[in-house]
């Protein structure tokens, strides 16, 4: 195992977008069976294709961004060690987050072909996933950056993530569910009248 941990370790020096990339896309798809085999409880009636657009969503849209965005944070220099924390958690959370949560939302409802459903989706998702959001990152980001090593951030992040990841699936797939109830309920008042 501490062989596999230094290789994975080595890879994300040597190749930090790919190998960011591919464990967000890993994460993100991970979370997403734990929504529903454990939250969800859908067993064999698993969505793959969901399983898919997150893990897509994850590894292509997700993963590079945030490779980026940890690559400047990192490179930005500041007079001490607290304000350094400080100010790399307030751009975390006040600049990236509002940006990054619209857009998980916007990129859900467009990869489920539904790109027109985007902006609803987002107005009722919002507020309730920022403020959970804060409510998780807020602590993990200050741990984050005043304990692990630049390289390892988004892993650390990434490892959090399984989690609010299997939050994201399951809070998007809650609007997804309702919005086909909608759909199903206005069909129904066409066929009767």
């Amino acid at each position: 195992m501490a062989s596999l941990l230094r290789a994975y370790n080595a890879l994300l020096i040597r190749r930090p977008m790919a190998s960011q990339c591919a464990t967000a896309g890993f994460l993100f798809g991970a979370g997403d069976v734990v929504a529903q085999q454990l939250i969800e409880k859908r067993g064999k009636e698993h969505d793959f294709l969901r399983t898919a657009r997150l893990t897509f969503y994850g590894g292509a849209l997700f993963g590079p961004c945030m490779t980026k965005w940890y690559q400047f944070l990192n490179r930005l220099k500041f007079s001490s060690p607290r304000k350094a924390l400080i100010y790399r958690v307030y751009l975390d959370q006040l600049l990236l987050t509002p940006v990054a949560v619209a857009f998980f939302y916007g990129s859900m409802a467009t990869l489920e072909a539904r790109p027109f459903e985007a902006w609803d989706r987002i107005k009722k998702a919002y507020i309730p996933t920022i403020i959970r959001n804060w409510a998780v990152y807020v602590p993990v980001q200050l741990l984050n950056f005043s304990l692990v090593p630049p390289h390892l951030r988004l892993v650390f992040v990434s490892v959090v993530s399984l989690f609010w990841n299997t939050y994201l699936s399951s809070a998007n797939s809650k609007y997804e569910k309702a919005h086909l109830e909608q759909a199903d309920e206005k069909l129904e008042l066409n066929e009767v009248d």
